[in-house]
């Protein structure tokens, strides 16, 4: 039996989506989640939402408890995770308020704990990791966006740096030149738990912004950045919701 897990990036973790939403307090191994959990159903399919940087979004990135927010999940029976995601564009293709399918990462943290395998006293864990986003919910994610009409991307590659700070010019130019399409401060480490743990993780992200690799534009900035998602973030919201019953 399906059932659903949601990582809420900023603004994104509305949990009056789900209907008859109860909320869930949970501990961890690893300590408490982001938030507690809530819970409910979107379209009669059970649904969790968790809030990746706390219900009053007072967790920086840096902050975010990613174990314990993926063994939250688990723990409570979810078997699909889908993550949403504000990012900026490191291409000219992508615009502000299209969303993309994530298919790969490169991870740019220094600071996060993003292995659950510490010690290898139980044996050594090596995670394969070549194709770290689920394909089927990567699929379903882009026919159903297709559907609503939404301006979506069927793949992209996202760089995760650390933050909480933006990019250099320099930095900018150097993750397009190593491929990468995206850019934010959260998937990488999500995506290699999820995988760890054998949960299928696909990621929507919105792109709100240029970066600073686009010197035709002013830099990337918080404020602009809420401007454009609040424009956008019901686009990501529909997606969801659609998505959840085909799954």
């Amino acid at each position: 039996m399906v059932k659903v897990g949601i990582i809420g990036g900023s603004g994104l973790d509305d949990p009056d989506i789900l209907k008859n939403p109860k909320t869930m307090e949970v501990k961890t191994q690893f300590g408490k989640p982001s938030s507690d959990l809530s819970t409910g159903k979107i379209n009669g399919v059970e649904t969790v939402l968790l809030a990746r940087h706390g219900k009053k979004h007072e967790l920086s990135p840096t902050q975010i408890n990613n174990r314990a927010n993926i063994t939250a999940l688990k723990d409570a029976g979810v078997t699909h995770v889908i993550a949403t995601t504000a990012c900026g564009s490191l291409r000219q293709d992508i615009g502000r308020g299209d969303i993309v399918i994530l298919d790969q990462f490169i991870d740019f943290t220094r600071f996060r704990k993003n292995t659950f395998f510490d010690s290898f006293e139980n044996g050594a864990g090596h995670t394969a990791m070549a194709e770290p986003f689920d394909g089927f919910l990567r699929e379903k994610l882009y026919e159903t966006a297709k559907n609503l009409d939404l301006k979506v991307h069927k793949t992209g590659c996202m760089v995760t740096i650390e933050g909480p700070r933006f990019s250099t010019k320099a930095e900018s130019k150097m993750f397009r030149i190593l491929g990468a399409d995206v850019i934010n401060m959260s998937i990488a480490p999500e995506a290699m738990l999820a995988n760890e743990l054998e949960l299928p993780y696909a990621a929507v992200a919105m792109s709100t912004d240029y970066d600073c690799w686009k010197e035709d534009e002013a830099p990337v900035t918080w404020d602009e950045i809420l401007k454009v998602f609040n424009k956008n973030a019901d686009n990501v919201k529909r997606l969801l919701v659609d998505v959840i019953e085909k799954l």
